[in-house]
């Protein structure tokens, strides 16, 4: 039997859902799973106002997360396995995590240990990953796999249904589209990764350095959001930084670059986002190769491959 340490927050449920399927062959297989849910001292709101959703970003993206309310984990608890689950607020690891990470108690459980990272998100990823590495890294853990779900929707039909989702907690089909999120089938198909790692750690998998996920179509990247979300990461470091010269999160005035910022963001994503996309397809035969080696290197650790899917699938 080994220890495994979960860390989850999740405002919609979803993510808890994927959690859920995944910790399930842990425990069917033996294996003792602590599942911590962070609770941030003071909630952030579901669904979210649009002031609100807009007034995190600064700090979303500067990583300055506030504090949590007490762990509930035993003081002399220790972990063979630790995994880390997430959403992605404005490209960046949403703050209950960073918190996590950044604390005292985070960093001693992390420390010398495999780490798994798991998130669910619209589709874009992997800044945010990228961000988690580092995290992940400075707290002395040793990032073992990742897995990512994405809403498998349109590009275009997300723009709508996922901010409808934010701002209202509605995520049921509208105006024909579908509805907002991750699918139910692929919820259901989280379960392979728990019945993988609960092998690996029957055979002490966990303890060899290498992935224990490969071949189950873990981490799939489409390299072009790749480009657009380095893009916007650099313009919203740039604006976080004007953001927060204004004052701290909730305070007035704020609100006058908040607007403007608002305005920035609706059209970024409504013009440059595809825009860029647009660029990228008409030169993807010049783009070919570099966007091979990018989406080698972004799916790293754990892969996109399929060899082990008929293996761990129900």
């Amino acid at each position: 039997m080994k220890n495994v340490l979960v860390v989850n927050y999740s405002q919609t449920g979803q993510l808890a859902d994927v959690t859920a399927q995944v910790i399930a062959p842990l425990v069917a297989a033996g294996h003792k799973v602590h599942l911590e849910t962070l609770v941030p001292e003071t909630p952030f709101p579901w669904p979210w106002s649009l002031v609100d959703f807009v007034d995190v970003f600064a700090e979303s993206v500067q990583l300055d997360a506030p504090p949590l309310k007490p762990l509930s984990i035993p003081g002399d608890a220790d972990f063979d396995l630790v995994i880390l689950t997430y959403q992605v607020w404005y490209l960046s690891p949403a703050l209950p995590i960073v918190a996590f990470l950044n604390s005292a108690r985070g960093k001693h459980l992390l420390k010398g240990k495999p780490v798994v990272t798991l998130v669910a998100c619209r589709n874009m990823w992997l800044t945010a990953q990228q961000t988690m590495q580092r995290l992940i890294a400075e707290a002395g853990g040793e990032l073992r796999d990742h897995i990512a779900f994405t809403d498998n929707a349109h590009a275009l039909a997300t723009l709508i249904t996922t901010p409808r989702w934010v701002l209202t907690g509605k995520r049921d089909s509208f105006l024909g589209l579908p509805p907002a999120g991750v699918s139910r089938e692929d919820v259901r198909g989280a379960s392979r990764f728990g019945r993988a790692l609960a092998d690996a750690l029957d055979h002490d998998g966990e303890k060899t350095g290498k992935p224990m996920l490969t071949g189950l179509r873990a981490s799939p990247v489409n390299p072009r959001l790749a480009i657009s979300e380095k893009a916007g990461h650099r313009a919203f470091r740039v604006w976080s930084k004007i953001i927060r010269s204004f004052g701290k999160r909730g305070q007035w005035r704020r609100r006058p670059i908040l607007a403007v910022f608002t305005i920035y963001l609706i059209a970024m994503v409504f013009t440059v986002v595809p825009l860029s996309l647009l660029l990228q397809w008409l030169l993807s035969p010049l783009l070919k190769p570099r966007l091979a080696r990018l989406r080698a290197e972004l799916e790293q650790p754990s892969g996109a491959q399929e060899f082990n899917l008929n293996k761990y699938e129900q």
